[in-house]
């Protein structure tokens, strides 16, 4: 390419039809995708009035432009839109968070099986949503098997059972795959739950409150009792999930701008419920204001997307009926985009643009290096969404003694120490890790899924393929969904930098660079988890070792104990001490001081 561009030359033939523009540099590379309604009036104005910093910069850099005619100003937009998701100009604002969103499948069944969901909608059973991320998803569905107890297990595990699983245990199934429920009761909870997923739980309340009464009227108070404590469950979701005065489907879009970082913050309207939101940082060059990032957003959020019928933004954007034509034409009916909002939309606009100046201060605040380890975790993982979550189990244990699990939590910011736990093990056959590990996240994992807790986004576990085929049978019987399965297995000689990951249901492990970020936050989540389980066993062991084999040998009480360590000045000195030393001791027989001697001595 020639070294200066020649923009006279080039404006003399340039059409004045709609289109689309590329600028490029001297080594072809895209530096800027436009649209424009006369393409040769915009790029005359590139170079025919005063720029701010940030484009003077970029036209210095320009080399050549290449322009795509088309026949009108949407269909340029439209074109627009998809040259900057495939090519990613630096000088355009970037929508990095480009993936498809989650959904709630209810199948099509005779039982039919409610489930995580991500990808097309076109297939068999009904979808609800789409939800702001995946943990939004799995506490819909830990409420829902709360309120309505329908199977969320696959069809393969169903159709396999002999006997009732967990799920039916805490009642939160009915197990209709051993027969325990009648198809006409289990398509009542189905419909009830359809209802809640719509946003109609008014009328699943008074539905409740019919069958409550007519149960009392029965005398079958238990039945009563059970439906006034769904009545109660689901009017307090009421109160948390709804929008006061709102029962349509619209999204509300708040930006805040510092620093050169932006960040976006979409609230879900779905039925009048709140679903929840979900926060981006879409990358921009810097000088750019809230308005125009707002613009780039919708046009490469909502393409391709399920589109409600009204979007509300916190500050106004260029061409806002351009894109309502865009945004209508990809939804098959109006769209509207509005920013002067009054009563409750107001307040929930307010609220938005709240949570995005919020999290815009946690960015710029918190450290940039976990924020690294976790985007690269994302994409090495290939995740549709940056961890929020990170649980991680290791055993520890000498010789099958005493054996101890650790479950460590990590979030976008580092440890969550506060959410670590230990198990104690007992009852498997000593050494057995599988049966360890199985024991551990079967304890973990009832509760959260009784709602204690949260469910991570990741779940790794110290081994390869073998210990993750045990995790996967384990999620599998307590029903959890939409939780990522890695298998961290050290390498050759054991030494860091050479481990390989298995993923559950991929063949081939993801082996990784020695100084690749996403490797070291796996080894740092793998090496905490390892640490907390090998301290706890030794507390576990520390505490038998100072109490427990004195407290075991029969005939020894709390006198005799305290007279013992006294004579001997604590365990250390029992330990070393021999049979005739422990007869010498006042109320302690031969036959005792051999015992004494061996539970110290003697094999375990």
């Amino acid at each position: 390419m020639p070294d200066t561009f020649d923009h006279r030359s080039f404006l003399d033939s340039l059409t004045s039809r709609p289109g689309v523009y590329r600028m490029l540099d001297g080594g072809g590379e895209v530096l800027y995708v436009g649209k424009a309604r006369d393409l040769k009036r915009r790029v005359a104005s590139y170079f025919s009035r005063s720029l701010n910093g940030r484009l003077q910069r970029m036209i210095s850099r320009v080399r050549d432009i290449q322009v795509t005619v088309t026949h009108t100003e949407a269909e340029a937009l439209l074109l627009e839109n998809t040259l900057i998701k495939s090519l990613k100009p630096r000088y355009n604002i970037l929508l990095r968070d480009d993936k498809s969103y989650p959904y709630i499948h209810l199948s099509e069944h005779p039982f039919p099986q409610l489930s995580f969901h991500r990808g097309s909608t076109r297939g068999p059973g009904r979808f609800f949503g789409p939800y702001p991320s995946a943990g939004a998803v799995r506490e819909t569905l830990r409420l829902m098997q709360k309120l309505f107890p329908i199977r969320q297990c696959d069809d393969g595990f169903y159709r396999n059972r002999s006997r009732p699983c967990l799920q039916y245990q805490i009642r939160r199934c009915t197990a209709p795959c051993v027969g325990l429920v009648d198809e006409a009761d289990y398509a009542r909870d189905v419909q009830d739950a359809v209802l809640f997923l719509e946003g109609r739980a008014d009328r699943i309340v008074e539905g409740l409150v019919q069958r409550m009464e007519r149960a009392a009227a029965g005398l079958e108070f238990e039945q009563a009792a059970r439906y006034r404590d769904q009545v109660a469950a689901l009017r307090r979701i009421q109160e948390r999930q709804y929008v006061s005065g709102e029962r349509g489907d619209l999204d509300i879009v708040a930006c805040a701008v510092e620093g050169g970082t932006a960040c976006v913050q979409l609230f879900y309207i779905r039925q009048g419920r709140n679903l929840g939101n979900k926060v981006f940082f879409p990358r921009m060059p810097a000088e750019e204001g809230a308005g125009r990032v707002l613009s780039a957003f919708l046009t490469q959020y909502y393409i391709g997307k399920q589109i409600p019928s009204e979007i509300i933004v916190s500050d106004p954007v260029g061409e806002a009926e351009l894109l309502e034509e865009v945004l209508a034409g990809a939804a098959g009916r109006r769209v509207r985009i509005r920013h002067r909002v009054r009563a409750h939309r107001a307040r929930w606009l307010e609220m938005a643009r709240q949570n995005a100046r919020l999290a815009l201060e946690g960015r710029l605040a918190s450290r940039a290096g976990m924020q690294e380890r976790v985007s690269a975790l994302q994409q090495a993982l290939e995740l549709d969404e940056p961890p929020a979550r990170m649980e991680c189990f290791d055993i520890s244990h000498t010789g099958g003694e005493l054996t101890v699990a650790s479950c460590v939590v990590f979030g976008s910011e580092g440890p969550l120490k506060s959410d670590y736990r230990r198990f104690n093990i007992d009852g498997i056959t000593p050494g057995d890790d599988y049966a360890a590990m199985e024991q551990a996240l079967t304890r973990r994992y009832t509760r959260i899924q009784s709602g204690e807790g949260s469910l991570p986004d990741v779940l790794f576990i110290d081994g390869g393929r073998g210990q993750l085929g045990a995790v996967a049978g384990v999620l599998e019987e307590l029903a959890v969904q939409g939780v990522t399965l890695v298998g961290v297995a050290k390498g050759a000689d054991r030494k860091p930098g050479l481990e390989q990951l298995f993923l559950f249901g991929r063949r081939a492990p993801i082996i990784l660079p020695a100084n690749s970020p996403a490797l070291h936050l796996i080894q740092q989540i793998r090496d905490e988890a390892h640490r907390f389980a090998v301290s706890g066993h030794r507390q576990r062991r520390d505490k038998r070792r100072r109490t427990s084999r004195l407290e075991e040998i029969p005939g020894i009480g709390s006198k005799r104990r305290q007279q013992l360590l006294r004579q001997f000045g604590g365990l250390q000195g029992i330990a070393r001490a021999g049979v005739e030393d422990l007869t010498r001791v006042q109320g302690i027989s031969r036959r005792l001081a051999e015992q004494i001697y061996q539970s110290f001595h003697g094999e375990e």
